[in-house]
C-alpha cells in the first residue's frame, strides 16, 4: 500500500501540493498571476511560430496542452511551460529543411500552394515535437536525468546566446517584409540576400517594428530597474499588441501599406493525427536535441525557483512531465514546448503560489482558441518579430559572462566561446553536439593536466593551504607536502611525476645515480687506504627519501594489497588520514636537536586531545630547504 502510495505521490506531484493548498492565502494571487501569463503566453505562442515556419494560430496550441499536462505531472510550482524561442528555433531548422521555401517569388503569391507548404510544416513540426517528447518520456523512464550535469551552465549559455543571434537573424525577413532564406543555412548568405533585396523593404513594416521594439525595451528596462516598487510589470507586450492590432484595423495598414499580417485564426481545435514514421526517421538528431535543450533550460529554471521557494524538484519527473506534454502538444498540432524565463518571471512575480496560475493561464489561452482569436487578424507579422526581439534581451546580455568566466575559471569560459562559434557556424543541432563534445575534453583535460600545489601548515595550526596564497605559513626543514587533487591514472601519470619532482627540486633517479656512482668511488679510495670509515661518511651516502600519503579514498589500501604493491620498504604505515597527522609523525619520528637545534619543534596539546605546532623560532619561508638530506613527504588527495 505504502509503495503503491509512493509510486503515485511520484509520478502525480499534484496530489502533493493540492491537499494543502491554501485557498484564501493564495488563490487571488494566482488569479492575478494567472490572466498576467496567459496573455503573455498568447503573444509569445503566436511570435515564436513565425520561427517554426508555420502560421501563428499553432502556436496558442503550443501554449495550452503542455501547461495542462505539467499541472498533473510537473514537479515546479513556479515555471510557466510553453513555447521557448531557442525551442521554437530548433523546431524551425527541422521544418525548413524537409519542407523548404517555394524557388520563385511568383509561386509565393499562390496562396493555394502557400497553404499546402503550412499544412506540411504544421505536420513536420509536430512530428519533431512528438519525437522529443518520446524521448524525454524514455530518458525519464529509465532515470536518467542526472543527464542535465553533462550541460554546464556555461554551456547553456553559450548555446542560448548562439540561439539568440539566430533568432534575431531569422526574424529580420519579418521585419524587412523580405523573401530571405530559411534559417538552415550560413547566416552570411542570410545577410547577403537581406543587402540584395533591401529596397524591397516595407517601410510600414520596419518602422511598426522599431518603435515597438524601443518601447518594449524601454519599459522592460522600467520593470527590471522598479520590479521592487511596481505591484506587477507593466504589460508592455500586451500593451503595444492591442494598440498595434487596433490601429492596423482603424487605418487598414494591409490595404494601404501591405503589410504582412497575422490572418485568419482557426476557432477551435484541430484534430489529432498520427505522425508521419518517415519525418521521425529524417528528424532523430533533431529530435535527440529538442529533447534535451528543452529539458535542460526548463529545469535550470526550475530549480533557480525551488531554491528561492524552498521545495525540491525531480529531474527524472521533469522530463516524463515534459515528455507527455509533447507527446500530447504534438498529436494536437502544437511545437514543442520548455519554458521561457520571461513569462515564468511574470508568473512568479505577479503573485503566483502554485501551477494553479499556470493552469489559469492556460484558461485564457482557451479563450483566445475558442472565441475571441479573430481579434488578433489584423495584427501586423511585423510586431509579433518585434515582441520575439524583445524577448531576448536577457539571452543577448549574456555576453558580458566571458569576462566573468575567463576570471573565474579559463575552461569554462573556453566551453561559453566554442558553443556559442559552434552553434552560430554549424547550426544549433550540431552546434550543441560540438560543444558537448569540447565540453567533455575539457574533463579530460582537467583530469589529464591537474592543478598541482605545494602546501604550507598556515597560521601554526592544523590547516595546510597552498604556499603561495599566505604568509605565516610553517614548513618543517626537509618537508615537502606536495598535493594534486585529480586521480592518478595513466594518462596524468607522466605529467604527476613532472609536477612532483619540479615540486621536491630533485630527480631521484639523478640522485640514485651520483650516490652509486659516489660509493663506487669510496669502495675505491677505502682499498687503496686513501679514505677511513667514519659516521660523518655514513651521512654522505645516505640520501634516503621517505614518501607518506595521505587523503586516500576508501578501498585504496586493499585494491594496493591485491596488486602486491607492499613489500619490505613500501609498508602500509606510509598512509595517514591527514596531513597534520603525517607531519606530526614525521617530526616525532626526527631527532632536529642533531640536525638543527636551534629550530626544536615542540608539540602543544591544546584542548580534547588536539596538537597543534608551535614554530616559534622555527624556520619560515625565507629559510632555504635542504631537500636531498631529510625526510620529504608527498601528498596526494
Amino acid at each position: 500500500e505504502q509503495h503503491r502510495k509512493k509510486i503515485a505521490f511520484n509520478l502525480f506531484p499534484v496530489i502533493s501540493w493540492l491537499p494543502a493548498y491554501h485557498f484564501k492565502d493564495w488563490i487571488l494571487s494566482d488569479i492575478v498571476s494567472g490572466i498576467s501569463t496567459g496573455l503573455v503566453a498568447v503573444l509569445q505562442g503566436l511570435a515564436f511560430a513565425l520561427l517554426v515556419n508555420i502560421p501563428p494560430g499553432y502556436g496558442l496550441y503550443a501554449a495550452f496542452f503542455p501547461v495542462i499536462i505539467y499541472f498533473f505531472f510537473g514537479s515546479s510550482r513556479h515555471i510557466s511551460v510553453g513555447p521557448f524561442p531557442v525551442l521554437s528555433l530548433m523546431v524551425g531548422g527541422a521544418v525548413i529543411r524537409i519542407v523548404p521555401d517555394p524557388v520563385s517569388n511568383s509561386t509565393l503569391a499562390n496562396s493555394t500552394l502557400m497553404d499546402e507548404i503550412n499544412q506540411k510544416r504544421v505536420v513536420v513540426a509536430a512530428s519533431v515535437t512528438m519525437l522529443a517528447g518520446i524521448f524525454q518520456l524514455l530518458l525519464g523512464v529509465l532515470r536518467v536525468g542526472f543527464i542535465v550535469i553533462y550541460l554546464s551552465q556555461s554551456l547553456i549559455s553559450g548555446f542560448t546566446t548562439a540561439a539568440a543571434i539566430h533568432v534575431v537573424v531569422s526574424q529580420l525577413k519579418f521585419i524587412f517584409q523580405l523573401t530571405v532564406p530559411g534559417y538552415n543555412i550560413p547566416l552570411g548568405i542570410i545577410w547577403v540576400s537581406i543587402f540584395e533585396q533591401i529596397t524591397k523593404t516595407n517601410i510600414a513594416d520596419l518602422v511598426t517594428s522599431l518603435i515597438i521594439l524601443v518601447i518594449v525595451f524601454f519599459v522592460k528596462e522600467l520593470n527590471e530597474r522598479y520590479k521592487t516598487k511596481l505591484p506587477a510589470p507593466i504589460p508592455i507586450e500586451l500593451i503595444v499588441t492591442v494598440i498595434a492590432t487596433g490601429l492596423s484595423y482603424g487605418f487598414d495598414f494591409k490595404g494601404k501599406f501591405q503589410v504582412d499580417t497575422v490572418g485568419k485564426l482557426e476557432k477551435g481545435f484541430q484534430a489529432p493525427f498520427s505522425p508521419d514514421v518517415g519525418i521521425f526517421e529524417s528528424c532523430v538528431g533533431d529530435g535527440f536535441a529538442i529533447a534535451i535543450v528543452g529539458f535542460a533550460v526548463a529545469f535550470s529554471v526550475a530549480k533557480v525557483y525551488s531554491i528561492k521557494h524552498d521545495y525540491p524538484i525531480d529531474a527524472n519527473q521533469e522530463l516524463i512531465a515534459f515528455g507527455i506534454g509533447n507527446v500530447f502538444g504534438g498529436a494536437f498540432k502544437g511545437f514543442a514546448a520548455s519554458t521561457s524565463l520571461s513569462r515564468s518571471g511574470v508568473q512568479e512575480s505577479t503573485g503566483g503560489k502554485t501551477q494553479i496560475a499556470g493552469l489559469l493561464s492556460a484558461v485564457i489561452v482557451l479563450i483566445v482558441i475558442l472565441a475571441i482569436g479573430h481579434l488578433l487578424e489584423p495584427l501586423q507579422k511585423s510586431v509579433l518579430a518585434a515582441l520575439a526581439l524583445g524577448n531576448l534581451k536577457g539571452m543577448l546580455m549574456q555576453f558580458k559572462e566571458i569576462k566573468i568566466l575567463w576570471g573565474k575559471d579559463r575552461y569554462d569560459c573556453l566551453i561559453w566561446i566554442v558553443t556559442f562559434l559552434a552553434g552560430i557556424l554549424l547550426g544549433l543541432d550540431l552546434g550543441l553536439a560540438a560543444g558537448v563534445g569540447f565540453e567533455l575534453l575539457t574533463v579530460i583535460f582537467r583530469a589529464q593536466f591537474p592543478k598541482c600545489t605545494v602546501l604550507a601548515n598556515v597560521g601554526r595550526s592544523d590547516i595546510y593551504r597552498n604556499r603561495k596564497d599566505y604568509r605565516d605559513i610553517y614548513e618543517p626543514e626537509g618537508v615537502k607536502i606536495f598535493r594534486c587533487p585529480s586521480p592518478i591514472f595513466f594518462a596524468n601519470i607522466e605529467f604527476f611525476k613532472d609536477k612532483l619532482i619540479a615540486a621536491v627540486g630533485f630527480k631521484p633517479l639523478r640522485v640514485l645515480r651520483k650516490r652509486n656512482k659516489a660509493l663506487r668511488k669510496i669502495r675505491r679510495m677505502l682499498k687503496k687506504g686513501e679514505l677511513q670509515v667514519t659516521p660523518t661518511l655514513k651521512e654522505f651516502v645516505r640520501i634516503d627519501v621517505d614518501v607518506y600519503i595521505v587523503g586516500a579514498h576508501d578501498g585504496v589500501l586493499d585494491k594496493l594489497e591485491r596488486c602486491g604493491f607492499f613489500d619490505d620498504e613500501i609498508k602500509p604505515s606510509m598512509f595517514f588520514l591527514t596531513i597534520h597527522d603525517a607531519v606530526l609523525y614525521i617530526l616525532l619520528k626526527k631527532d632536529l636537536e642533531l640536525s638543527a637545534p636551534k629550530y626544536k619543534p615542540n608539540m602543544e596539546k591544546e584542548d580534547k586531545d588536539h596538537y597543534v605546532i608551535n614554530t616559534n623560532g622555527l624556520r619560515s619561508r625565507e629559510f632555504m630547504v635542504r631537500d636531498t638530506s631529510l625526510p620529504n613527504f608527498f601528498n596526494h588527495q
